[in-house]
């Protein structure tokens, strides 16, 4: 069986593949029903499969599409675990298995790596009775990320390479950060918790409930070189950093480290885990795929946010847009869905062999 049989071509292939997978395997299944519907008229919604005991003290989280497109890597990654020997592995062991398909079911199927709302939800996990902190390099170049007409012209492709360049250095905060002035924009956190982050602190708070350790992988593409994984861990305590690199090795990859693909964020999906489960042990980390040349994930992710304020848009321009991010964050070629699949697989050994050595 090749790695390519498991990832399918829309989110409604998707999300039955997961569903009728989750049956087959015993799994508990529970749906969170969307109040919107999918690119095809589609119902929509956020999908669980629970192996293992409802008691055990141990969890192993896995999350796809908190970026829309990307959980067609997630979702494969998902889909292969079912029918792995791992599973049982994990099961047998004592550990609990929650999968959490489409964390962003909207952005799955309508091919936005945003939400409704043009949210990016790995911007909306934070405290809204703060403000959002500032992100003055995200200012400098907003008007160029996101002009008046699509497709850029050739001075605005030209002005906003240059400012690229300039700014280049400045990682944190970094153009990709997350900022609240422009919901029509690039990387917009927003103004409340959207559906998703609340359907997923109910689904943690409720599955998390009464665990020990917690270990979270939330699948994702579009950063780094072609078919890489890179093990992306945020700023954790030191115990907690001790324990990550111990079950996952040293080549894990701390986001605010000059090294990372990723720069700093606020907001991030798994920063909910702590504060719905405050009494557990949280080790949480994010697996980036690279897909394509980052400025053609820039292109795809600025025509995206042109599009959202231009819903008049003609139905030609609306497909390429929406192929050109899907194209982004997917990349259909064996080679690249075996990389994709081999690297999940190991990764999830490490974090079961991880969970079952920790004491309870």
């Amino acid at each position: 069986m090749t790695s390519a049989v498991f990832f399918s071509a829309t989110y409604r292939e998707a999300r039955q593949r997961f569903l009728d997978a989750a049956r087959t395997a015993g799994a508990k299944v529970q749906s969170h029903a969307h109040p919107l519907k999918g690119a095809e008229g589609e119902e929509i919604g956020t999908d669980t499969a629970l192996l293992g005991r409802a008691d055990a003290d141990r969890l192993f989280i896995v999350s796809s599409g908190t970026h829309g497109p990307e959980g067609f890597s997630g979702s494969a990654c998902q889909l292969a675990l079912l029918g792995d020997e791992l599973a049982k592995r994990a099961t047998d062991r004592g550990i609990a298995l929650l999968l959490v398909h489409a964390v962003n079911p909207f952005g799955f199927s309508h091919l936005k790596r945003t939400n409704e709302d043009n949210i990016d939800l790995n911007r909306n996990f934070n405290d809204f009775a703060a403000p959002y902190p500032d992100n003055p390099v995200y200012e400098e170049i907003h008007e160029l990320l996101v002009p008046k007409a699509w497709p850029p012209s050739h001075a605005n492709e030209t002005q906003l390479a240059a400012a690229m360049a300039r700014l280049a250095g400045q990682r944190n905060p970094g153009v990709s950060s997350g900022q609240a002035r422009h919901p029509d924009g690039l990387f917009y956190c927003g103004t409340a918790p959207a559906w998703s982050n609340r359907t997923i602190r109910g689904i943690v708070r409720t599955h998390g409930a009464g665990r020990h350790h917690i270990a979270w992988i939330d699948v994702h593409t579009g950063l780094g070189p072609y078919g890489h994984g890179e093990k992306i861990f945020g700023r954790h305590s030191p115990e907690t950093t001790a324990r990550a690199r111990r079950w996952w090795g040293q080549d894990l990859i701390v986001s605010t480290a000059t090294e990372s693909v990723s720069p700093r964020t606020i907001g991030h999906i798994t920063g909910c885990a702590p504060e719905e489960c405050p009494d557990a042990a949280i080790t949480p980390s994010t697996l980036e795929y690279g897909t394509v040349p980052n400025p053609v994930v820039r292109r795809a992710l600025r025509g995206e946010a042109w599009l959202a304020g231009h819903p008049d848009a003609p139905p030609a321009l609306v497909r390429e847009i929406r192929k050109a991010v899907r194209d982004a964050f997917y990349v259909d070629a064996d080679d690249w869905k075996g990389m994709i699949l081999g690297q999940f697989r190991a990764f999830a050994l490490q974090t079961i062999n991880g969970l079952g050595a920790e004491k309870h």
